[in-house]
C-alpha cells in the first residue's frame, strides 16, 4: 500500500497516547471526513452544528468590537467578517461490527464491473465488424491481470490488519488547529485502529515468499501482454478508448470521496459537540465520554494551562471512575433497549 496521503493522529481515548498515522485507510477517512461526516448531505447535523459555532463565535466577536468602538478604540476598524473556522468541532461515532478484510459495497465498487463490461463491449465491436479478436483478447487478459493483481493477500494484510471486537475508545484528527475531530467507541464490535495506523510499518516482516513470487509472475505476464498488444497493428484505436475509459475511471476512484463502510470500517453516528472555544468543547466531550477530553488535551493544549483551566482538570480527573461506571451503565441501557 503507498503511504498515508492525509496526515493525522490517532488518540488513545483513555490514556491519551498520540500515535502517528501510517495507515492509508485511516488517512482516507479522515482525508474525505467533511465530505462524508453527514453521508453526503450539506444539512446534516454536523453541517448544522458547525454552521451554528461560526456564527456565535461571529457574534462574540461582533460583540467585542462594538464594545472597543464604545470605548473609543478600534474607531477606523471594520466590522470583523464571518469566520469560516473557529473553535473545535468533535463528532462522536460508534464502531459497527467489522471483519478485517471485508470492504463495503458502493457506487464506485460497482463502478469498476461498469467499466469492464465497458470496455469488453468497445473490444468486441472489431470482432464483430472486422473478424479482429486481437482488441478482445488483450482487454480480456488485461482485465484478468487486474482482478488477479488486486486479489493478492498482501493487500489484506496490510489494510486491515488489526485486532477486532474492542471497547476502545480514539480520537482521529489532523492534530492542533484542526477543525474537527472523530471520536470513535469501539463498543465491544470495531477494529483497532490503534493497530491499524502502525501495521504499514511492519509490511516487510509479513510479505510472504508467495506474494513476492506471484507479483514477479504478474509483473512478467503485464510486460507480455504489453508487447503483444504493440503488436497489434489494425484498428488499435479501439484499444485506445479502452484505455483511454480506464484511466478515467481510475482517476475518478482515487479522488472520490468514500464513506469508512467501503474502507471496511463501519461507524454510526451517535452525536456532534461544537464550541467556539476548544477548551469548552473538551470540557463537554469529558463530560459525555469520561477520559477522551482529557486524552485530547495535550494534543489541543501542548502549553501551560491556567489556574482555572487546571482545577477543572483536576475535578475531572478525581470524578473520572464514578463518570465512567455511570456512562459504562447507561449505555448498557440504551443497547438493551
Amino acid at each position: 500500500m503507498p503511504s498515508a496521503d492525509c496526515s493525522c493522529l490517532v488518540i488513545n481515548g483513555k490514556s491519551g497516547y498520540v500515535r502517528e498515522n501510517v495507515s492509508w485507510v485511516i488517512g482516507r477517512i479522515v482525508r474525505d471526513y467533511e465530505s462524508w461526516m453527514d453521508g453526503g448531505k450539506a444539512d446534516g447535523p454536523i453541517h448544522r452544528a458547525v454552521q451554528g459555532m461560526l456564527n456565535e463565535r461571529w457574534e462574540m466577536d461582533r460583540k467585542k468590537w462594538l464594545e472597543r468602538r464604545a470605548e473609543g478604540k478600534d474607531v477606523s476598524a471594520t466590522e470583523p467578517m464571518r469566520p469560516v473556522m473557529a473553535g473545535l468541532c468533535v463528532s462522536v461515532f460508534k464502531a459497527r461490527e467489522a471483519q478485517p478484510g471485508t470492504p463495503g459495497y458502493d457506487f464506485l465498487y460497482y463502478l469498476g464491473f461498469v467499466t469492464m463490461v465497458v470496455q469488453l463491449g468497445i473490444a468486441a465491436i472489431p470482432l464483430g465488424l472486422y473478424g479482429d479478436y486481437g482488441q478482445i483478447l488483450i482487454t480480456a487478459v488485461g482485465i484478468i491481470l487486474a482482478l488477479a493483481n488486486g486479489s493478492l493477500t498482501q493487500w489484506r494484510c496490510e489494510k486491515w490488519t488489526s485486532r477486532k471486537n474492542t471497547n476502545k475508545n480514539v480520537v482521529l484528527t489532523r492534530g492542533n488547529g484542526s477543525q474537527h475531530a472523530i471520536a470513535i467507541l469501539g463498543d465491544g464490535q470495531g477494529l483497532d485502529l490503534e493497530d491499524l495506523a502502525a501495521v504499514p510499518n511492519n509490511v516487510d516482516v509479513w510479505t510472504g515468499k508467495w506474494t513476492k513470487v506471484f507479483t514477479l509472475s504478474l509483473g512478467f505476464l503485464w510486460i507480455c501482454l504489453l508487447i503483444s498488444a504493440s503488436g497489434l497493428g489494425d484498428h488499435s484505436w479501439f484499444l485506445l478508448a479502452i484505455g483511454g475509459i480506464g484511466i478515467i475511471e481510475n482517476i475518478y476512484v482515487a479522488g472520490h470521496w468514500r464513506t469508512p463502510e467501503a474502507y471496511g470500517i463501519p461507524l454510526e453516528f451517535v452525536g456532534v459537540i461544537c464550541k467556539p472555544k476548544v477548551m469548552h468543547t473538551l470540557y463537554e466531550v469529558e463530560e459525555h465520554c469520561p477520559h477522551m477530553g482529557r486524552a485530547m488535551l495535550e494534543t489541543f493544549f501542548p502549553g501551560e494551562l491556567n489556574d482555572e483551566e487546571e482545577a477543572k482538570w483536576k475535578a475531572y480527573k478525581e470524578t473520572s471512575k464514578k463518570r465512567e461506571e455511570s456512562w459504562k451503565q447507561q449505555r448498557k441501557i440504551v443497547r438493551q433497549e
